[in-house]
């Protein structure tokens, strides 16, 4: 019970921090009227002002990822609606279930929770009933609620406990898993291209390439484009009419004197010990030869990563600094005194001093600074554009009255080009529709922008005239590689049947031995998956771009036992395997206790608290 009892604790701080996090800003948001849920899971409700609260958490969130306010139109199209009443409906049926079974929490253990809460100790760190109160009240919520809330909460831990806890998977499923990712195959191979062909290739006909286009329409496909108009104001566009005054440039420098002027330094890797005379000695067999300095970081059980102190000023060593820096690059001095104990010092390089005038130095600070400026500049333009975009302005005004740049965009997806290398601009034009009206919107490069989507243009194939050039030279490579297949035909068959790539007169190119993990980069995107198709002493050929490999598999092996790189696999697979079929009995229970119950949903109640977000 004590197990249980700690594990609902936490879930009781839990909610009771998101419970105080999602009202703070919302208003402390108990939607008014008679409305008090948006629907039922057999007898358990929905409450409204849960719903409300789990909208506000997750335009948050998202607010948070995009840095840029988010309309409750375009969360609602991201599908935030959805998954918030989900979850509660989820909810919902749990508590359902706990009252169904009769699985509750008791008065006295609800108390000692409570009780226990840092949030409502007072200076003595006693419970503080007024402390309580006011949280209550801060948070919304009466005493009664925030505890019926936390029984409701910790009986359904309980039983989601009782159904996630202790899930393993057969260790016959986990072998074969292993198995499966780490049989290896030893495979050679040779690669063919145009250098193998004893023949030219046939010069297409019209025929050749009318025919070649439209069975590849994919490959010369433009995908659906949004054509957008947008009004663009970056740092870069207005810094040259930035104007810096001297002094702002030398204060610039002053702050950053340790960057532009640095003394000289030495790179050293420092190894304490414990005693003057442990110290003395370790000097002693270094100079005699006996050992060296990597033998004597060895021997304590470091790492040289675990001596190293980097580059460092003499100051930086306090009175050990002279000797080090008297010392020449090798030379291992001291014992000398450190905060750590008397220590070796051994110099690996020396750094000279670097002494930048102001001078020098301007021209990185006047563009530093003014890049800065050009930023505040911009944000403090942010409310006139938005003014202007509230009194009916146009894309085309804006152009006309402010600093932003008119341009037009055929954007689609994967596009970097142009303002599309901005995430931002690509985040808001995947959601932008014909409906939204502009809104400015920042980049996170200290610009602005605002835009409106003019047409929706459907995916199209390119005529044939326009991408002759590429439709030609993907003819050709086809050609080439299927001449190249009917050069090695022959060969394969040979290979088939116990003859290796040397004996049929083929150069190997590659000889490996290789798991489903592996990755190689200079062959086809299939390689591997078909290396693993292949019968034990099979050959076969598989097509690149203008050029094939001829591949033998000369064995095939269970995983290595001493790899412990899958030994730590397979406690990965254990860990994910199990957690995955522990959600799918959650999940089953859900969907269970759902149908069981039945769900009704008050649509005007959902109705009345988007209105609360418009």
């Amino acid at each position: 019970m004590a197990g249980k009892k700690g594990g609902s604790k936490v879930l009781v701080y839990v909610l009771l921090g998101l419970l105080v996090l999602g009202l703070g800003g919302f208003g402390v948001t108990n939607l008014s009227g008679s409305v008090r849920r948006i629907g039922t899971v057999g007898e358990a409700d929905i409450d409204v002002n849960a719903y409300a609260r789990g909208l506000q958490r997750e335009i948050r969130a998202i607010e948070a990822e995009l840095g840029e306010p988010v309309s409750f139109a375009r969360a609602r199209d991201l599908g935030v609606t959805e998954s918030v009443l989900a979850r509660l409906i989820a909810t919902a049926a749990f508590d359902h279930e706990t009252g169904q079974i009769g699985l509750s929490v008791g008065d006295e253990a609800l108390r000692d929770e409570i009780v226990a809460m840092q949030q409502f100790r007072g200076l003595d760190g006693e419970f503080d009933r007024e402390a309580y109160r006011f949280a209550l009240e801060q948070a919304g919520m009466s005493e009664s609620e925030f505890e019926e809330d936390i029984r409701a909460e910790t009986a359904r831990s309980f039983l989601q406990a009782a159904v996630m806890a202790g899930v393993t998977m057969p260790e016959p499923y986990i072998g074969s898993l292993i198995q499966y990712l780490g049989e290896r195959r030893t495979v050679s191979w040779a690669v063919l291209g145009r250098g193998d062909l004893e023949t030219g290739l046939p010069v297409p006909e019209e025929s050749d390439l009318e025919a070649y286009h439209s069975e590849n329409e994919d490959r010369f496909t433009v995908p659906e484009r949004k054509r957008i108009t947008y009004a663009l104001l970056t740092p870069d566009m207005i810094i040259d009419t930035v104007e810096l005054d001297e002094q702002a440039l030398r204060d610039a420098y002053e702050a950053r004197q340790e960057e532009f002027n640095q003394p000289e330094r030495r790179l050293v890797e420092r190894l304490a010990f414990s005693s003057q005379e442990a110290a003395a000695e370790a000097k002693a067999r270094l100079e005699s030869g006996e050992t060296g300095f990597e033998d004597l970081v060895e021997a304590r059980g470091l790492e040289l990563a675990d001596v190293d102190l980097g580059d460092v000023a003499q100051a930086d060593l306090d009175g050990a600094g002279e000797a080090v820096f008297a010392a020449e690059v090798s030379d291992v001095v001291g014992p000398l005194p450190t905060p750590v104990g008397p220590a070796l010092f051994r110099i690996n390089g020396v750094l000279s001093a670097q002494e930048t005038s102001f001078e020098e130095a301007l021209p990185d600070l006047r563009a530093e600074l003014a890049a800065d400026r050009a930023r505040r500049v911009i944000d403090s333009r942010i409310d006139a554009v938005d003014d202007l975009l509230a009194g009916g302005a146009t894309i085309e005004d804006l152009a006309r009255e402010t600093e932003l740049e008119l341009g037009e965009i055929a954007w689609h997806e994967g596009m970097t080009d142009g303002i599309a290398a901005y995430e931002s601009f690509r985040s808001a034009a995947a959601g932008l529709t014909a409906e939204d009206y502009p809104e400015v919107i920042q980049l996170d490069e200290g610009g602005i922008f605002a835009m409106r989507l003019d047409e929706v243009v459907p995916a199209e194939v390119q005529p044939l005239d326009e991408v002759r050039d590429a439709v030609a030279a993907g003819w050709e490579r086809d050609q080439l590689v299927k001449a190249l297949k009917n050069k090695v035909e022959p060969l394969v068959s040979e290979m088939e049947n116990g003859a290796s790539l040397a004996d049929v007169g083929l150069e190997v190119d590659g000889d490996q031995t290789i798991t489903r993990q592996a990755y190689q980069a200079d062959a086809p995107a299939e390689f591997v998956n078909r290396v693993f198709a292949m019968k034990d002493g099979g050959a076969t050929v598989i097509e690149g771009e203008g050029r094939i490999f001829v591949v033998k598999l000369k064995g095939v092996a269970p995983p290595d036992p001493e790899n412990q790189d899958l030994q730590r696999l397979r406690d990965v697979l254990q860990q994910q395997v199990a957690s995955s079929l522990s959600q799918d009995l959650f999940q089953l229970l859900a969907n269970d206790i759902r149908s069981r119950a039945g769900i009704e949903l008050d649509q005007s109640a959902l109705n009345a608290v988007h209105a609360n977000f418009q």
